[in-house]
C-alpha cells in the first residue's frame, strides 16, 4: 500500500485568499470583521489580515447565513450568539452533502 501524504493546511491565510474560497471581495470579509465578534484574524506588522482555519470556519458559517439562507446582519449575529453549535454542525453537513453531491456527479459522468 503506497504512502498517502496528508493535505496541508495552511496555518494562516491572506485575506486574497480567504475572499477567493468564498467568491466575494476582501472588503465583505473586512465589513464582516468589524461587524462579527467571532471574527478576529492575526494582523502582522504592516496590519495585513491573517487568518487561522479557526476563522475560516466561523467564515463559512456566517456566509452560510448571510448568504445561503438569507439573514440579515443582526439575525445573523443572534442566531450565532444563541446557539453557533447548531450552525456549525449544519453548515459541516451541508459541507458534506455537497462533496458527496460532486462525487456522484463525477460517477455518473464516467459512467
Amino acid at each position: 500500500m503506497p504512502y498517502k501524504e496528508k493535505p496541508t493546511e495552511k496555518l494562516y491565510y491572506t485575506i486574497g485568499e480567504v475572499s477567493e474560497m468564498f467568491g466575494v471581495n476582501a472588503s465583505l470579509i473586512r465589513f464582516w470583521e468589524k461587524e462579527f465578534d467571532i471574527l478576529r484574524p492575526k494582523k502582522n506588522r504592516k496590519g495585513n489580515r491573517l487568518f487561522r482555519p479557526e476563522d475560516v470556519e466561523n467564515l463559512k458559517v456566517i456566509y452560510h447565513l448571510v448568504k445561503e439562507r438569507g439573514y440579515t446582519l443582526q439575525g445573523a449575529r443572534e442566531k450565532l450568539r444563541d446557539n453557533k453549535d447548531d450552525v456549525s454542525e449544519n453548515v459541516a453537513i451541508i459541507e458534506k452533502l455537497r462533496e458527496i453531491k460532486a462525487f456522484l456527479t463525477e460517477v455518473k459522468k464516467s459512467l
